[in-house]
């Protein structure tokens, strides 16, 4: 077929998938030839909204018309998915998808690519390595695919091994494939660096010399319909108040942004008290849930979803008006990817930045749970290698310093580098040398150090802030955009009317987090010598109880924090922090009244434990029983799953002997500074039941 009557039929199918209108750009055109006349390799870096998904779409309805095999996108997000089947269906193309939101699913699916009845199959990147998919689905779909498309490709890169480990394997899956498959990676966010390393784990080079040369597509960075701002404000009461007083100007629907999911639903919690129609989403939003919050945004049925990153890649809301953030992301990359929501399909959207003052603290934590030392990940390939049979990631944690997260993250960068195979049953060690790319690791830190200060020098800049952003993402064509707040000298106002400010200083000033039992005790424990197992029975558990707020609250965290810190001194407890446990005791719906007071044990701030408990106490008029007794020679340093964490705890506490309870007519209220895992309120609350406590109600200053 020649090259015309290609690019004909190629325009007919971006018709059908994007209107009658619809022309392609060129450097569209530029990828579908190179993928289906020369089946070559192209990774295309385009904004938001260019329509790369039309570039993989249209090139796979001309490969199957030219007979060749389905294509085989890797995508790393499921609302992603979900819009590319759609948007698939609207190409005339057949699309399915596998992965961990439809197993039911998969055996049918699966039949349906052998027969060729699918034309796109989607799969996540983990999906790659399920034993089942890697052994029984992957070598035929190998041999048999038309066309690989790796989208959201700069997840591969660096920083790419803590979000997704699994996008590291395709460059072996690329290695695999029959000459001549073609192969696009795409992206809206990569700097030269990022480009380089994409290019270099899927093969794709700038190489002019080369005889079949692979195609690099960069485009303009630049958002036409974005106007971006920067409101410098002094206190989290302020930028509360401001968003309560501007949301309503604000055109259409849009998202609110914040770091942490503790500010999600307490900004959402806000704002709906505000009367605005608003609803949180994060990673700990239920899968349904989430469904129902995007087809609300999407429907403008809400003004706004407050959300972390959890919503980003995959959502597409052409008309989104607006983007705010309250606080700042910490990479001009991350916040260019996620202001690049808005405005696709609208000649104008706000992008307003409410830098914090926690922000550094919090990209702090988010850094410190990074890949692990070497000292930590060579004892999980130890404990590996002494396994007598494949062990679970459950069955791991209690021989490893890692909370489950980071565990299966290293677990999965074992895997990709051949120190360890996933199997059914879990994990088992390969026997292969491995080593410890230090050297990469700290290299990747310096670049993270070095993106959060050119976040700070974004929110001081006097210059264009999105020429600022395009250069940072290495546009060449990067120049003043003439419509941010800079460039027209127009800025937001900081002011924030009186009785909004009021609104928002009671709401950070409410007090109360409730506190839920632990009920299940961590796997494995028989295996180091603790006897429990399986699910806490109810009568040695605590009731739900109560902490003055989180660490994380935009309320009263920033106290907690300065209080409880690793560098604050011990002394008694300040009045005001006692006076809002009162409030929050006297806001306790709890079923009975606590009839006495238990202070815990402290090795690190046993005066202000001891006069909390003391003050409650007296002001409830209701006897303190005694203290919970502490073993410091126990003492381990704290532990990152929950497995480790009770097994350092589980012989580190006693009960005064003249402590009574059987004959107590009620509850015991029990008092601490802080809890984390909970599982210290879980040993000592079953400890308090089998003594004679007919309940336990857990009252702490602050939680995690």
């Amino acid at each position: 077929m020649d090259e015309q009557a290609l690019r004909e039929m190629a325009e007919e199918h971006l018709r059908a998938l994007a209107g009658p209108t619809a022309t392609l750009r060129e450097d569209q055109w530029s990828a579908i030839r190179a993928l289906v006349l020369e089946r070559r390799r192209a990774l295309v870096v385009q904004r938001t909204g260019w329509g790369k998904s039309a570039v993989y779409f249209v090139a796979t309805a001309l490969l199957r018309d030219l007979g060749e095999g389905p294509t085989v996108i890797v995508s790393p997000l499921l609302a992603l998915m979900r819009n590319q089947v759609e948007a698939a269906s609207a190409a005339g193309v057949q699309a399915a998808t596998i992965n961990s939101a439809n197993p039911d699913e998969w055996a049918s699916i699966e039949e349906e690519v052998a027969v060729g009845d699918v034309d796109v199959l989607l799969v996540s990147p983990e999906r790659l390595n399920n034993p089942d998919f890697r052994e029984n689905v992957l070598p035929e779909l190998t041999r048999n695919t038309g066309l690989v498309v790796v989208d959201e490709a700069h997840c591969i890169s660096d920083w790419g091994h803590d979000f997704r480990p699994d996008y590291r394997r395709l460059r072996t899956l690329l290695t695999e494939l029959p000459e001549g498959v073609p192969v696009l990676a795409t992206t809206a966010t990569a700097n030269d660096r990022v480009v380089r390393d994409v290019s270099d784990q899927l093969g794709v080079t700038e190489d002019s010399n080369a005889p079949s040369t692979p195609l690099v597509l960069r485009g303009s960075l630049d958002r036409e319909s974005l106007r971006l701002g920067v409101v410098p404000l002094h206190s989290t009461r302020e930028r509360l108040g401001w968003l309560a007083d501007h949301l309503e100007g604000l055109p259409g629907s849009g998202i609110i942004y914040t770091l942490t999911v503790a500010t999600a639903e307490e900004v959402a919690e806000f704002l709906t008290e505000r009367g605005f129609a608003v609803s949180s989403y994060s990673g700990r939003t239920e899968a349904n849930e989430r469904a129902a919050a995007e087809s609300a945004l999407l429907n403008n049925e809400v003004k706004a979803l407050v959300a972390t990153s959890a919503l980003g890649m995959g959502f597409d809301k052409p008309d989104l008006g607006f983007v705010i953030h309250l606080g700042a992301p910490a990479s001009p990359i991350a916040y260019y990817q996620q202001i690049g929501r808005a405005g696709r399909g609208v000649e104008h959207a706000e992008v307003v930045l409410l830098p914090g003052e926690e922000d550094q603290r919090i990209w702090d934590y988010f850094t410190s749970l990074t890949f692990p030392d070497e000292a930590t990940v060579r004892a999980v390939l130890h404990t590996l290698d002494n396994a007598d049979k494949p062990l679970s990631t459950a069955a791991l944690e209690p021989h490893v310093e890692l909370s489950r997260s980071r565990l299966e993250m290293v677990l999965k960068v074992l895997d990709v580098d051949g120190a360890v195979k996933r199997v059914k049953g879990g994990w088992t060690a390969t026997g292969q040398p491995w080593s410890y790319e230090g050297e990469r690791y700290e290299r990747i830190a310096r670049q993270r150090r070095a993106e959060q200060q050119s976040m700070l020098d974004y929110q001081r800049t006097a210059k264009c802030r999105m020429e600022f952003l395009r250069s940072e993402l290495d546009d060449p064509h990067a120049e003043p955009c003439g419509r941010c707040d800079n460039c027209t000298g127009v800025a937001y106002s900081t002011e924030v009317d009186s009785v909004t400010s009021e609104s928002a200083r009671q709401r950070l000033e409410r007090a109360g987090v409730t506190l839920s039992p632990r009920k299940m005790w961590p796997n494995g424990m028989r295996a180091v010598d603790i006897p429990v197992s399986g699910k806490i029975a109810p009568s040695e558990q605590h009731e739900p109880g109560r902490a003055l707020g989180r660490f994380s609250d935009i309320g009263w965290g920033g106290k907690l924090r300065e209080l409880l810190g690793p560098e604050a001194s011990d002394g008694e407890v300040p009045e005001e922090l006692v006076q809002a446990c009162v409030r929050v005791l006297a806001d306790w719906d709890w079923a009975r009244r606590p009839a006495g007071v238990v202070a815990m044990g402290s090795s690190a701030r046993p005066m202000l434990v001891a006069s909390l408990a003391e003050r409650i106490a007296a002001i409830g008029r209701l006897p303190l029983l005694g203290h919970v007794a502490h073993d410091p020679a126990r003492r381990t340093q704290r532990s990152h799953n929950s497995a480790r964490r009770l097994a350092g705890l589980w012989s580190r506490f006693g009960l005064p002997d003249e402590l009574s309870l059987t004959e107590l007519g009620g509850p015991v209220l029990l008092v601490d500074d802080y809890t984390d895992t909970g599982w210290t309120l879980a040993v000592v609350a079953r400890m308090l039941r089998q003594a004679g406590a007919s309940g336990v109600l857990p009252l702490t200053l602050a939680s995690t």
